[in-house]
């Protein structure tokens, strides 16, 4: 259903020193790059999502939306763990340290971050796919 998702940044490099090493070991590269944003994914599957991040085309300064987050789904809750340690690492700040939320479900397990430009993100195991 998702084509792409698109976060604005205020600068790019900054940006980049934060996403490449997430999508990097979620499998993903650039797919396309310019002076005025990035996009990840899989540069030979167009079915793919891709994940933009970039100035924004009005010419104003980025903003994060109040309640925006996006979401990305594994399959095991140790990948869900290593990224949100490199999402630290890498200019990230802690929005919710990797656990399980029983609030959301019996074995949702979840790590929240947001990037350097306040873009929340959400690294997530559903209770029926938890490797332990």
């Amino acid at each position: 259903m998702l084509a792409y998702t698109m976060v604005g940044t205020k600068d790019l490099e900054r940006a980049l020193q934060f996403y490449t090493p997430l999508f990097n070991a979620m499998g993903l590269d650039v797919c396309w790059q310019d002076e005025s944003g990035v996009s990840f994914g899989d540069p030979d599957d167009v079915n793919v999502p891709q994940y933009f991040v970039g100035y924004p085309f009005d010419g104003h300064d980025a903003t994060v939306g109040n309640g925006t987050m996006t979401a990305f789904q594994f399959t095991d809750i140790k990948e869900v763990d290593t990224l949100h340690q490199l999402a630290l690492e890498s200019g990230g700040s802690d929005e919710g340290a990797p656990g399980f939320r029983p609030q959301y479900g019996e074995g949702f397990y979840v790590a929240y971050v947001r990037d350097p430009d306040g873009n929340k993100l959400a690294f997530v195991v559903y209770p029926h796919r938890v490797g332990l």
